[in-house]
């Protein structure tokens, strides 16, 4: 086997791996070294360690395993924190080893030393240390267990560079199989009768653990029953948004309609999604400890049901086996709320239909319905986090699981990063991510990655020269006073030009179908610059003459 980096990469292969992420460094050279004799390994060489974390978060919820990333100690590590950050709060299976310092070298702060356990402890769901080659096999598998286990999240593994440079003396380990949590048959009986009693329910459906077993389960379910079911904030590919019973998203500027009836449910049933604060409208749509709305509660991690809300029935399962199990049992022969789902799905259709707004420059809703005439439902769009997301979230209708790649952490630059990941996994299908001014230029240097992979992507930028949600939140804060919000920006296209793609400009809304069709027929990766009127903020609010 030779040094403890190659036994590690052939545990990873073993494993499964076939991508992993990296910004190199000193620290784990073994390991480089070992993927020499591993071409089937993708070794994705980005530009900084954040925007590599956030491409191996975007391939864990794409793969529903665990994506992998490899960065230095010391600086490497903190970038990559961001990265870590995203896939704790959107429950996504990440496995980022780092490099350390020697061992005989630890708690002299040695050159770029961080203590492990302090620094990175309230971002992960774990940490190891391994301080024995021989654990190297052990370790590994234990990291990716624990990244699936319950609920999902970033695991790190702490590698010394002299372990991983001494010698080999153990076989790697073959994969042990991924227990699930499957539901009582009891249990979702008594669901079964709550639903039936029900006068308004609703069906909230979320988490990272979903693909498109679970969205066709869930659309059975809520077909059989006629329920009205939403989605978590970001979560709005958990189901085909056309659906019947389909009444929109809760998160982030939810449509109203739904908002107002959530505050009427008498039973919420929420399977799968913890319930973060942006789903539960900022703890006033969805209370807590303990809501206004009879909770049940489905999830497969124990450790969660109870720990924000106190539901009134919680179930460990994971969403499919209990979706399935429910579908079983029969519906009322004509449920009080068939007309309701009928009315609420209606009004999302409304909502979800853009109108033009008399804006100078590029009006983001026409922009949105024409990209979504355009692509197929199994297009992939990601977004980053910003106000521009909003016009995305409105006003494009998803139809399968895994073509949303969202942050539900609210991180900014995630678009560019896990655009790139989702062109690797999926060469065939269109990737397109929607970012901002501000947004874009947290990760921007990864276009040149994009160059690099000959991943694909369509990139739109919406330049509107300001930190626009910030400028929201100081109107409605501090009303005529903004301070530290506005952006000097450079020509996006022409820098991506020069990182070696496609670079378009648009400054009429009716020159974006012929921009896109131009970036999508170029078979590299593109970037067209949106000029967007910095006193539009959002869908309908305006700047003032006096806010401006």
């Amino acid at each position: 086997m030779g040094h403890a980096g190659r036994l590690l990469v052939e545990q990873l292969a073993r494993l499964g791996v076939s991508c992993v992420f990296q910004v190199p460094g000193e620290s784990f050279l073994a390991v480089l070294d070992g993927f020499v004799d591993h071409p089937e390994i993708r070794l994705v060489t980005g530009r900084q360690e954040g925007g590599v974390t956030m491409m191996a978060e975007a391939w864990g919820k794409l793969a529903r395993s665990p994506g992998v990333a490899f960065v230095t100690r010391g600086p490497g590590a903190a970038n990559a924190c961001a990265g870590l950050h995203v896939a704790r709060q959107d429950d996504t299976p990440l496995v980022l080893f780092v490099g350390d310092v020697p061992r005989g070298v630890r708690e002299r702060e040695a050159f770029q030393e961080v203590d492990w356990r302090r620094s990175l402890a309230g971002l992960v769901k774990a940490l190891l240390v391994v301080d024995d080659p021989a654990r190297l096999p052990e370790a590994a598998p234990r990291a990716f267990h624990l990244a699936t286990a319950g609920r999902r999240g970033p695991v790190v593994v702490v590698l010394p560079e002299d372990v991983l440079a001494a010698e080999a003396t153990v076989p790697p380990l073959e994969p042990a199989p991924a227990p699930v949590a499957v539901p009582a048959e009891e249990a979702v009986a008594a669901v079964a009768q709550e639903l039936a009693r029900a006068r308004r329910p609703l069906l909230l459906l979320g988490g990272g653990d979903w693909g498109e077993a679970e969205r066709l389960a869930a659309e059975r379910l809520a077909h059989r029953w006629q329920l009205p079911l939403a989605t978590a904030f970001r979560c709005q590919d958990h189901v085909d948004n056309h659906h019947p019973a389909y009444a929109g998203f809760l998160g982030i500027a939810p449509p109203p309609h739904l908002a107002d009836y959530v505050r009427a449910v008498d039973l919420l049933l929420v399977v799968g999604t913890r319930i973060d604060e942006k789903t539960a409208g900022d703890y006033r749509l969805v209370a807590a400890p303990v809501p206004r709305q009879r909770l049940i509660h489905v999830h497969p991690d124990p450790h969660e049901l109870g720990r924000v809300f106190r539901p009134a029935r919680a179930l460990v399962a994971h969403p499919l086996p209990f979706l399935e199990r429910l579908s079983g049992f029969s519906a009322p022969a004509d449920p009080p709320w068939a007309e309701v789902t009928r009315r609420l799905h209606e009004a999302y259709r409304r909502w979800s239909t853009p109108a033009a707004e008399a804006v100078a420059g590029v009006d983001l809703g026409l922009v949105m319905a024409e990209l979504a005439r355009r692509l197929s439902p199994e297009a992939i769009v990601t977004n980053g986090a910003g106000n521009f997301s909003i016009w995305g979230h409105r006003y494009l209708r998803f139809r399968r699981a895994h073509t949303q790649l969202g942050p539900r952490s609210g991180s900014m630059g995630y678009a560019l990063p896990a655009a790139i990941a989702a062109k690797i996994r999926h060469p065939g299908r269109e990737v397109v991510a929607l970012s901002g001014d501000g947004d874009i230029q947290m990760t921007l240097q990864e276009f040149a990655t994009a160059v690099q992979e000959q991943a694909a992507v369509v990139v739109l930028v919406a330049d509107n020269g300001q930190y626009g949600t910030i400028r929201m939140h100081q109107e409605r804060s501090f009303p005529g006073r903004p301070a530290g919000s506005r952006l000097c920006n450079p020509d996006f296209a022409a820098l991506a030009r020069a990182m070696g793609g496609v670079g378009l400009g648009v400054e009429r809304t009716q020159d974006f179908a012929e921009a896109f069709e131009q970036a999508r027929r170029a078979g590299q990766p593109a970037l067209i610059h949106l000029r967007v009127d910095p006193a539009l903020l959002a869908p309908g609010r305006r700047l003032t003459a006096a806010e401006r």
